[in-house]
């Protein structure tokens, strides 16, 4: 009888949003591939709608936080979501434009990574309600590894007035 394999899992926090088409469905199809080509998802937020941030003339977005147990490497994480926005139709044309589905690593384990392209934990992420209140909502202790701050004084320390409302589920 063979042992079970020992593969190394990790916890990754994702961000998802999206605020064009059936934003629900686009929310619901993202978290069907990301358990597809990344990993199990281990708890998820509510559904969140939220103002656009950086762009404020656009559709409102729909948000959310999931934790996922994955054995990819950051880079091979950062591959895994770029194939899964081009399969669902998301075209890179404006900073903080529209989109059908957005993707954010949020944190990698406890690890940070600076490297070309990948900025872990997400740089901006404790600016950000949109991202703070489902977080929070999953992972009110977590410690943000740069900040040395848990999520939830994270929340209490920004400064970010957008209304984040949880949609029923």
């Amino acid at each position: 009888m063979q042992p079970f394999p020992t593969k190394k899992y990790i916890n990754v926090f994702l961000g998802l949003g999206s605020n064009q088409g059936d934003r629900a469905e686009q929310i619901r199809k993202a978290t069907a591939l990301v358990v597809q080509y990344i990993g199990k998802i281990a708890k998820k937020s509510h559904v969140y709608e939220t103002e656009p941030w950086g762009n404020p003339g656009q559709e409102p977005f729909l948000n959310q936080v999931i934790m996922v147990n994955t054995v990819l490497d950051p880079r091979a994480l950062l591959d895994a979501i770029a194939r899964i926005e081009k399969e669902m139709g998301r075209q890179r044309k404006e900073k903080w434009g529209p989109r059908v589905i957005d993707l954010d690593i949020l944190f990698y384990g406890k690890r940070i990574v600076r490297d070309k392209g990948l900025d872990i934990p997400h740089p901006e992420l404790h600016k950000r309600a949109f991202v703070l209140v489902p977080l929070m909502e999953i992972a009110p202790d977590w410690e943000h590894p740069v900040l040395k701050k848990p999520v939830d004084e994270l929340y209490m320390l920004c400064d970010d007035p957008s209304e984040v409302v949880m949609l029923e589920s």
